[in-house]
C-alpha cells in the first residue's frame, strides 16, 4: 500500500470546486495556476476535461488535514519523492554522508586535543 504522502489527493482547502487541480498541483509540485490553465486547454481541445475532472473528483480521496502539517519543506520533499524517487534517495544519502563527515571532523578535533579521550575511543574500537 502507498504511503499517505505519496498518494494523490483532492486538495479541498486550496481548491476552487472539488480540489482536483489543486491536488494535481500538490502531487506534482507544479503551480496550481498552470494546472488549471492546462485543464482548460485540455477541455477546449479534446472535450474530455470536464468528465475527467468529475471522475477524479469522485475517485480521489480528500487530502487529510494532518498531511504536511504546515511544513512546506516536508511538502517539497515528498513532491520530490513522487517526481524522482531515485534522485531523492541519492540526495538523502549525500546528506547522511555529509553528516557523517562532519561528525568525523568533530571527533578528530576533540580527540586530537585530548589524548585521554583518544585512548578511550581506541579501547572501544
Amino acid at each position: 500500500m502507498n504511503s499517505p504522502r505519496t498518494r494523490f489527493y483532492r486538495d479541498k482547502i486550496n481548491g476552487k470546486i472539488f480540489g482536483v487541480c489543486s491536488g494535481i498541483a500538490d502531487y506534482t509540485g507544479v503551480d496550481v495556476l498552470w494546472v488549471r490553465i492546462g485543464m482548460v486547454l485540455f477541455t477546449l481541445t479534446t472535450g474530455f476535461g470536464i468528465p475527467l475532472y468529475i471522475i477524479l473528483a469522485l475517485i480521489a480521496d480528500k487530502k487529510p488535514g494532518y498531511l504536511y502539517a504546515e511544513d512546506k519543506s516536508e511538502q517539497k520533499f515528498w513532491q520530490g519523492v513522487r517526481q524522482s524517487p531515485g534522485r531523492t534517495a541519492r540526495e538523502v544519502r549525500a546528506q547522511f554522508r555529509d553528516i557523517d563527515r562532519r561528525l568525523a571532523d568533530i571527533e578528530t578535533y576533540y580527540v586530537s586535543s585530548n589524548p585521554r579521550l583518544s585512548a578511550e575511543i581506541e579501547r572501544l574500537r
